[in-house]
């Protein structure tokens, strides 16, 4: 079953023709839509037709639309819409699936290229795709996220189990992961990192605070503008430093030649109460905070 409400948006030849198309993508709209048609007719015929990146093109020129198209399962190669793309099931795709506005699916999404919403994406099951997963608003997972390329989200980042990602993760505000986190490249999150069991990343930034139900490994540098706290260990292959606090159950420990910064952001006399820094035993390279021993067993 297919439904969509849209607001009909005509492109002329002249329109088209003045957003400078490539040579060949402009022959085919002459070919075959020389007297100009509707902005999604055209989107569905150039997916149809293999054409993906030029609808991505067309989408880029020309923005997103109030349209909605809602299916009850979703099987295709590959779908480019300009609206919010609302399916009560599953989303399968061998290739890309873009909407200009929301994505919203009930079951899984699993797609073989990139993922990408205009605006929010829910999803009501787990969340696998080939290549880069793009949002400009939240990201929101029942389940897990796996993606092969990068994840930016430009809200909030919600997952109920693990999220792995191959390349970089950006999310502009908070992230709030189930259990584990594995990103192969940097992690930036704009606000407060949490995740319910081990972070494992290149390198990690948070604007805010970083919470881990387990241990804390990054191969580079480790930062956050608030304070950190793990149950485990917090490790980096470079330096670590926090505008608050640092703890751990386990130890804290800076790569070889770099230090441990704690309490950047606070005052030196109030160290002892907001930049406390607890482990197993005091870290080596402790450079700044208040070490306060080891940390008590919640």
């Amino acid at each position: 079953m297919r439904s969509q409400r849209d607001t009909a948006m005509d492109l002329t030849k002249n329109f088209v023709k003045a957003k400078r198309p490539c040579t060949e993508g402009f022959r085919w709209f002459l070919r075959h839509y020389e007297d100009g048609g509707n902005y999604q007719e055209l989107l569905d015929a150039l997916v149809a037709d293999g054409r993906i990146n030029d609808a991505c093109w067309l989408l880029d020129q020309f923005g997103p639309t109030d349209a909605v198209r809602t299916l009850d399962t979703l099987f295709a190669e590959a779908m480019v819409f300009a609206g919010t793309l609302e399916v009560r099931g599953n989303i399968e795709a061998d290739g890309l699936v873009r909407a200009g506005r929301d994505i919203r699916a009930g079951g899984g999404i699993h797609v073989g290229d990139r993922l990408i919403a205009g605006g929010d994406l829910r999803c009501g099951g787990g969340i696998w795709c080939g290549d880069a997963l793009v949002t400009g608003g939240d990201l929101r997972a029942a389940w897990g996220i796996e993606s092969q390329g990068e994840i930016a989200c430009g809200g909030e980042l919600r997952a109920g189990w693990a999220v792995h990602c191959s390349g970089e993760l950006t999310v502009v505000g908070n992230a709030l992961i189930g259990e584990d986190l594995d990103a192969a490249e940097d992690v930036h999150c704009g606000k407060s990192l949490q995740a319910g069991g081990a972070i494992r990343t290149h390198s990690l930034r948070a604007g805010h605070g970083v919470l881990a139900g387990s241990s804390i490994h990054c191969a580079q540098h480790l930062e956050a503008g608030w304070g950190m706290r793990a149950d485990g260990d917090i490790v980096a292959g470079g330096a670590i430093r926090a505008g608050e606090g640092l703890e751990a159950q386990g130890e804290i420990r800076a790569g070889a030649g770099y230090g441990i910064y704690a309490g950047l952001d606070v005052q030196r006399t109030d160290w002892e109460s907001s930049a406390r820094v607890s482990a197993r035993q005091r870290p080596e390279g402790l450079t700044s905070g208040w070490w306060a021993g080891p940390a008590a067993l919640r």
